[in-house]
């Protein structure tokens, strides 16, 4: 739970403040963002979709390794992104390229926000006491919210401190780095098995 808690709340920043970097550093407008909306949303059910097949055939755990590896990726290329540059890299003026970018970025924060978010569900159901679910359910619900001023809060320090909309960002790699490196003591069996304390405290 302590993983999925740290990459949840760092999914929930990405959610909360992709608009507005988006208004911020690219200038967009309404249009812009309603086809952004509406990429993430198609982009979430395909992915989901397909997902859960993968889900079926490896187990949770690989997909949601996967997933956050895309989310980490697209983080990194909403810090090195602005409307002249990339990575420092000059833009022609009036390049489009920053836009794709941030369509494809939300397409991926889309698909590989829904596809964690099932497999994490389903990985729970492996750890999950088939006498009380609703107790397992209820803490991973819990585990989910417990922290969920911490995203918003980092990205305001760091972007007051740094005062750079786009560095702001930089918290939010580091809570899916932790949250990935907790899963590492999953285990991807879940409980079904006899799952030893600490891994199912580190879920």
């Amino acid at each position: 739970m302590g993983a999925q808690m740290f990459y949840r709340d760092a999914l929930n920043g990405l959610y909360a403040f992709g608009g507005v970097y988006a208004v911020l550093v690219l200038d967009w407008g309404q249009t812009q963002l309603g086809v952004f909306g509406v990429l993430s949303s198609v982009s979430a059910a395909l992915v989901t979709w397909r997902s859960g097949k993968y889900d079926r055939q490896l187990g949770p755990l690989p997909v949601i390794h996967v997933h956050i590896v895309v989310l980490i990726i697209v983080s990194i290329c909403i810090i090195g992104m602005s409307r002249t540059s990339f990575f420092g890299l000059p833009l022609a003026e009036g390049s489009s390229f920053p836009d794709i970018l941030l369509y494809i970025c939300g397409a991926a924060i889309g698909g590989s926000g829904g596809g964690i978010y099932a497999a994490s569900r389903s990985m729970m159901v492996r750890h999950t006491n088939t006498q009380r679910p609703t107790e397992a359910f209820g803490l991973f619900s819990l585990s989910g919210k417990a922290t969920a001023f911490l995203a918003p809060l980092l990205i305001g320090i760091f972007t007051y401190w740094l005062n750079d909309v786009r560095l702001g960002f930089i918290p939010v790699v580091g809570l899916f780095v932790i949250g990935w490196f907790l899963l590492r003591w999953v285990n991807p069996d879940g409980d079904q098995t006899g799952l030893n304390t600490s891994s199912k405290i580190a879920y």
